[in-house]
């Protein structure tokens, strides 16, 4: 579990085939002191998919390097698949039982991947629009409201404007300078993660709708 408040941004070392029968990508990601603490097999999101820690090494006496084995399914739903040497992602540690929690539950299980549509600069902060697909054939909005969460890339943000097939959050400058949205420009992939709350009530009221 995580809350969207990601810790910093990790560089993307290598994005290589993991060797394994079956295929799948290993990933190595320089997290610099976002490392520290951190064990094999503990959870990381990165850019809002939760990973798991497979390998553990490092520059000189610092244990930085962090290697993540991505399956062909993570790749296909998330833009993990886009990464490159040198690329930016968001990080943050899973979520400590006797932490604040200081934006909102987030599992790090990627619904979909949105596209921006617009990302300029208005007065000191950023609007980002972003376009959703479909969810479960039905239009992936239907999980946003005004002044709901959303998690986008890992970042937990706030909507401000939800449309038929897009919403509308604004980006303050310093989120958009410690994380790598700083790298997002119109036309990317970003990781769309709905909030929990909105997915379980689908969930009961069509349930009870078919009991009915």
């Amino acid at each position: 579990m995580f809350t969207g408040l990601v810790e910093g941004t990790g560089t993307v070392i290598s994005r290589t085939p993991n060797g394994v029968p079956g295929g799948g990508t290993r990933l190595v990601i320089d997290a610099g002191a976002i490392a520290q603490g951190v064990a094999i097999g503990d959870s990381i999101s990165t850019n809002g998919c939760c990973l798991t820690v497979v390998k553990i090494s490092g520059h000189g006496q610092h244990h930085t390097l962090l290697s993540f084995d991505l399956l062909a399914e993570t790749e296909a739903v998330t833009n993990l698949k886009a990464l490159r040497e040198g690329s930016a992602v968001n990080l943050e540690r899973s979520l400590r039982a006797d932490a604040r929690l200081g934006g909102h539950f987030v599992t790090g299980h990627v619904d979909c991947t949105g596209s921006v549509v617009r990302f300029a600069r208005v007065g000191q902060d950023v609007e980002l629009r972003v376009a959703v697909p479909p969810v479960g054939g039905l239009p992936g909005t239907r999980y946003l409201v005004p002044k709901g969460c959303i998690a986008v890339d890992g970042i937990s943000l706030t909507v401000a404007e939800v449309a038929a097939d897009s919403f509308t959050v604004w980006i303050i400058p310093h989120t958009r300078e410690v994380t790598a949205l700083r790298e997002r420009s119109t036309g990317d992939e970003v990781n769309l993660e709905f909030d929990l709350i909105a997915k379980y009530t689908e969930k009961i009221l069509a349930g009870r709708a078919t009991s009915m």
